[in-house]
């Protein structure tokens, strides 16, 4: 081929190939990637079922929350039906303390001549008009008040439900990355006021809607904190004096008796109630409510120390109770009963607690049981006290709950609470000796005893 015609070749396709660039559109092309097997960390969700039921749960504690504010609406409301209660039953008592004195007022002679200071019949007559008038009302706000009480103690119930239900949420619920119990983003409640309004006979209870701090301050002047004393040489033993290393070795040693024993810790020698016939025996009883005569709203050195006697309501102490647990594997039973006679055990396979550096934080196992598990949400938790505020609230919850314990925003139980007679109480907040998972945070329970031991393998 010619160079003059293989030049002219080049120029036909250089022009061909200019046509179709301006002229002709031009191809698109997708690229289709085959799959390829991760090699890192999926993120997954959890399966259908497992979404619905969470789904369900936050729908139910939505109706919670829905009642919760209702409740506060009502708690207003009943605050200014108590003023208004309080103010007419002043008046009441103004209008019928004048018109005693009116009536004790020696009447005219007839004839005589009319005292210009006597007040004119008619003006009597209003005035005992005007207090019957008060009485019936004062009556029909008495009847509105019980309602509303009622009806505010009923919701306060349906509040402390919700604790409880966020607490089995915040087990239920796992990170699918981690593996790790987080808590979901859902309001707790912690302090539940459980008598907002007082009743007829009482209508000077309300709402305290004061400051925060200002509120911590008035309940700290209220309260008492009588230094109850120290236990471990007021309580007489009884035979066999020990000293022993614990109670399982005096039940080892044939002693089948519950009662006061004398135990070796450390240096110290203490007196201990060992229960000898629950379960197998050998426990060293920690703790005891049962008559309420003891008082547990007391301060950091008090719960350190121990207070009571070990033959009736006592708390060992918080630095005894860690001296023990450190010797071994403890297991803890927690025995409840309610003011008609039901029992329920709460069994944690581990127990221990943390040296006072560390402010005895509490150390639990896995739960076993009828009560329901109500402490494992303290797990982990240092102990606090009304002058040692170590809690996750923002508020003083032994303060609110008037005892000492492992609080956390605030409590699912609270077993040196204040002990109320009878179960249901009336008070400003939770602070009643209770197992929210067992009888709910407004029931009081009558019996509550907490002891440990060393496992047997």
């Amino acid at each position: 081929m010619g160079t003059g015609r293989l030049r002219t070749l080049q120029l036909l396709l250089l022009l061909g190939a200019w046509q179709a660039r301006g002229g002709v559109a031009r191809c698109r092309v997708t690229l289709v990637l085959s799959p390829q097997k991760a090699t890192g960390a999926v993120c997954r969700g959890s399966d259908a079922s497992h979404d619905g039921e969470l789904a369900a749960l936050r729908m139910r504690v939505g109706r919670h929350e829905e009642q919760l504010r209702a409740l506060q609406r009502r708690a207003g409301e009943g605050s200014a039906l108590a003023g208004e209660l309080r103010a007419l039953r002043d008046q009441n008592h103004s209008l019928n303390t004048r018109l005693g004195q009116l009536r004790a007022q020696p009447q005219p002679e007839a004839g005589a001549e009319p005292d210009s200071g006597a007040e004119p019949t008619a003006v009597l007559g209003g005035l005992a008009e005007r207090a019957e008038d008060a009485e019936a009302e004062t009556r029909q706000t008495s009847v509105r008040l019980q309602e509303l009480d009622a009806q505010l103690r009923e919701l306060a119930q349906l509040v402390s439900q919700h604790s409880s239900l966020l607490g089995r949420l915040q087990h239920a619920c796992a990170d699918p990355d981690r593996g790790q119990q987080q808590v979901l983003p859902l309001p707790l409640v912690p302090l539940v006021p459980l008598s907002l309004v007082g009743s007829a006979s009482n209508t000077s209870r309300r709402l305290d809607q004061t400051p925060e701090h200002q509120r911590d301050r008035s309940l700290r002047q209220q309260e008492s904190l009588s230094p109850p004393p120290p236990t471990g040489h007021l309580a007489v033993s009884t035979k066999p004096v020990g000293p022993w290393r614990d109670c399982t070795e005096a039940h080892r040693a044939g002693h089948r008796q519950s009662g006061v024993y004398e135990l070796q810790l450390g240096r110290r020698v203490v007196s201990v109630w060992c229960e000898q016939q629950q379960e197998g025996g050998g426990w060293i009883v920690i703790q005891r409510r049962q008559d309420g005569s003891v008082n547990f709203f007391t301060n950091w050195q008090h719960y350190k120390a121990g207070f009571g006697r070990p033959d009736g309501e006592y708390w060992l102490g918080l630095e005894l109770v860690h001296q023990v647990t450190r010797r071994g594997d403890h297991e803890l039973l927690i025995l409840l009963e309610d003011w008609g006679g039901r029992g329920a055990r709460a069994h944690y396979d581990s127990f221990s607690l943390e040296p006072e550096s560390d402010h005895y934080r509490l150390r639990l196992g896995q739960y076993h049981g009828d009560a329901g598990d109500s402490l494992s949400w303290h797990n982990d938790k240092p102990f606090s006290t009304v002058d040692r505020d170590r809690d996750s609230y923002s508020g003083n919850c032994a303060l609110y709950h008037r005892g000492g314990w492992w609080y956390h925003a605030c409590a699912h139980s609270n077993l040196n609470g204040v002990w109320y007679h009878g179960g249901h109480y009336r008070s400003r907040y939770q602070d009643g000796v209770y197992w929210a998972e067992f009888r709910g945070g407004a029931y009081s329970l009558k019996k509550a005893v907490m002891m440990t031991r060393l496992v047997r393998l």
